[in-house]
């Protein structure tokens, strides 16, 4: 089902910086975590998360893990700049454009960070089977060290980070509440991994957009 509303304004949050936003968490040696819980009104998010869920065109692809081909426990749905390519677990996603939420959502979270994005993942969490396994983000498009925003739509999900092995520090965790955005800097994907773990209990989905600046 498509959905044919106008695109909505993003708007920031009506609270003050100080009550909305976080210090950024350090996650040695050079890692940092920035999140703010109200960046969008719970209206607001409420809108844009049915809005992307009737619109956009999610799908469950394959990938390559651990030598073979399994189906993404979420489905997915990638936009960006024409000729922009991300790649990961076997997969070669193309950037075909902004629809008119994207568009405006990533211009926003440009203002907010001071960094510039040419494609976004969407990822769709149906409800609380579906998941995403530990991980870092460090293909090699994204750069050295690559400014990751992330905006979480609908259910609130838990967010994990642990130092990869060998590495020293403690797991880390957030909420994602929706409307919500999180921001990873600095030289954390060499050093921490991160997942989004089961939640049996939580039947809403959520969906988390996470916009990045690709080379080539």
């Amino acid at each position: 089902m498509r959905c044919e509303t106008e695109p909505l304004p993003i708007t920031m949050p009506d609270v003050p910086d100080n009550n909305s936003r976080t210090s950024p968490v350090h996650l040695p040696p050079g890692g940092t975590i920035s999140y703010t819980e109200r960046w969008l009104s719970s209206d607001h998010a409420a809108r844009l998360c049915k809005q992307l869920l009737e619109s956009l065109h999610w799908r469950q692809l394959p990938v390559y893990l651990f030598g073979r081909w399994i189906p993404q426990p979420r489905l997915t749905d990638f936009h960006g700049d024409p000729g922009t390519c991300y790649s990961y677990a076997g997969l070669d996603l193309r950037g075909r454009g902004w629809p008119g939420p994207l568009a405006e959502l990533r211009e926003a979270v440009a203002l907010h960070t001071g960094q510039r994005f040419n494609t976004v993942l969407c990822n769709l969490y149906r409800n609380g089977n579906d998941y995403m396994g530990w991980h870092a983000d460090d293909e090699r498009e994204l750069g050295r060290d690559p400014i990751i925003a992330s905006v979480s739509l609908g259910a609130s999900r838990r967010f994990l980070l642990r130092p990869r092995r060998g590495e020293r520090g403690e797991r880390r965790e957030f909420v994602l509440a929706s409307g919500s955005l999180l921001v990873m800097a600095g030289d954390l994907q060499h050093h921490w991994q991160h997942q989004l773990p089961k939640a049996l209990r939580v039947g809403e989905p959520r969906i988390n957009l996470t916009f990045r600046q690709v080379s080539g």
